[in-house]
């Protein structure tokens, strides 16, 4: 069940700078690449114009046909490809999302013979927007989301390979505390993200709709929403998303290569 309206959420101007960000990181010159996490297809319809082969992943089939368009159904920690076999892999708004991190980036960079590009949220505050599981009960972070990404859990995720090219995209001054998240469990999160296509992480069963607060659980959430907006007088804000273009060792996709690229792109 599709609980986003896409075309809505498409037309944001945060994700419109989201993938704007992201084209603007793609080199010139190669011919293949992989999108992990394809979805509705919207960039790899915009990748399909810059590269003759472009492979589009996800853990359900994707539906749509596109000229030079493959779709595919994989998941990302067991990639179905020999080494080295895409130019370019691009990974957008999927690490946090995946228990098995670590097996996952070292998928993207064993099948890409270039450079990865990955976009992920930027020192994300994963208590803000917690859902209740109406099934079996368990808390659930926004989204779906179980990692947490800054430059340096990247960098150590990505071993082996070299950072080029490191973009910070919009702001974002979201941030919480233990005290609230707590108040926000026992009020059974009302206020959280259910809105969100991705099931519970614990049961895989639909979020389902928050149950009315009692007088204790109405009390609970209005305390932590004064302790939140308490703390926000305080709280600075960061990048929302971070993109980092990662190079193979001993590939050609140097840093002088990609500052042509980018060149070529504002050119």
């Amino acid at each position: 069940m599709v609980l986003i309206d896409l075309a809505k959420y498409r037309s944001d101007p945060a994700e419109k700078a989201r993938i704007s960000d992201l084209m603007s990181l793609l080199p010139i010159g190669m011919t293949s690449v992989l999108e992990i996490g394809a979805r509705d297809g919207y960039i790899c319809r915009l990748l399909a114009e810059r590269f003759p082969r472009v492979i589009a992943l996800d853990i359900t089939l994707p539906q749509f046909d596109v000229s030079g368009l493959l779709p595919l159904k994989a998941t990302v920690v067991a990639l179905p490809f020999p080494d080295n076999t895409f130019d370019v892999v691009l990974c957008s708004e999927v690490l946090e999302h995946i228990p098995e991190v670590q097996t996952a980036c070292s998928e993207l960079v064993r099948v890409a013979k270039h450079m990865v590009i990955v976009g992920v949220p930027y020192k994300e505050d994963t208590r803000l927007g917690r859902t209740t599981c109406q099934y079996c009960g368990k808390p659930n972070p926004p989204w779906g989301h179980v990692n947490e990404f800054d430059e340096k859990k990247l960098t150590i995720l990505f071993a082996g390979t070299r950072a080029v090219e490191t973009r910070y995209v919009w702001s974002s001054s979201g941030r919480t505390n233990e005290v609230s998240r707590w108040l926000l469990d026992c009020a059974g999160n009302p206020w959280g993200n259910y809105c969100q296509d991705e099931p519970c992480i614990f049961c895989a069963h639909e979020l389902g709709k928050p149950k009315p607060r009692n007088l204790v659980q109405k009390v609970c959430s209005w305390l932590a929403t004064m302790i939140n907006d308490f703390q926000a007088v305080f709280v600075k804000s960061h990048a929302n998303w971070i993109h980092v273009t990662f190079a193979k060792e001993g590939s050609p996709a140097t840093h002088q290569v990609l500052v042509a690229s980018q060149q070529g792109h504002r050119g």
